[in-house]
C-alpha cells in the first residue's frame, strides 16, 4: 500500500517541463519530501524524487449510503527535482504547475483516474504498460488501479518527456 501511495503522490505531482533549473542546496530549503526508489523500479537506475511546495485542494464525493464514489484533486503540485544516483549524478528539475486528477472508485477498490494539466506517471514493471518508466505529461492521462494497485494506461495525450532517458 506504501508503494501505491508513493506512487500517487508523485503522479499527483504537477510539474511543468520547461523549468530545468533547481536553486542551490546551499541556498534553497530542505525539501518537503524526499523518495528513492531502487534500479528496476521507476528507472534502470536508482532514482530519487526531492518535492517541495505546491497548492492542492481535494474533494471527496460520496454516495446516498457514504461511500466515496470519486474525488477531485485540483491546484498546484510540487516543484520536482530527479535524480540519478549512478555515478553520473545528473538532475532534472521541473517547478509547481497546475493539475486537475478525477478519480471514479468503483465498489471492488478499484478506480479510474484521468489527469489533466502537469503530471508524473510512474510505472513498475508489474504495470501495463510494463515499467520500469517515469514520465512527465503535459496534456490528459487515463488509467486504471486494481485491487492490487496495478497501473493500465488507457489514454495519453499531449506533450511526454522521458524523466529516465533525460537522466542518462
Amino acid at each position: 500500500m506504501n508503494k501505491q501511495r508513493l506512487r500517487i503522490r508523485c503522479l499527483s505531482a504537477c510539474v511543468v517541463a520547461a523549468m530545468y533549473g533547481y536553486p542551490s542546496t546551499a541556498t534553497a530549503a530542505p525539501p518537503d519530501f524526499t523518495v528513492v526508489l531502487a534500479a528496476g523500479t521507476a528507472c534502470t537506475f536508482d532514482l530519487q524524487i526531492e518535492g517541495s511546495g505546491g497548492n492542492r485542494q481535494f474533494r471527496e464525493f460520496t454516495d446516498e449510503n457514504g461511500n466515496v464514489v470519486r474525488s477531485l484533486d485540483a491546484g498546484t503540485g510540487s516543484e520536482l527535482r530527479f535524480t540519478n544516483l549512478s555515478p553520473n549524478g545528473k538532475t532534472l528539475s521541473t517547478m509547481s504547475n497546475g493539475a486537475v486528477s478525477r478519480k471514479t472508485f468503483n465498489l471492488d477498490g478499484s478506480f479510474t483516474e484521468t489527469d489533466t494539466g502537469h503530471n508524473i506517471l510512474i510505472l513498475f514493471p508489474t504495470d501495463s504498460p510494463a515499467g520500469p518508466s517515469t514520465t512527465l505529461i503535459v496534456g490528459r492521462l487515463v488509467f486504471t488501479v486494481d485491487v492490487f494497485g496495478i497501473f493500465t494506461v488507457q489514454t495519453v495525450s499531449g506533450r511526454v518527456t522521458d524523466i529516465c532517458a533525460a537522466l542518462l
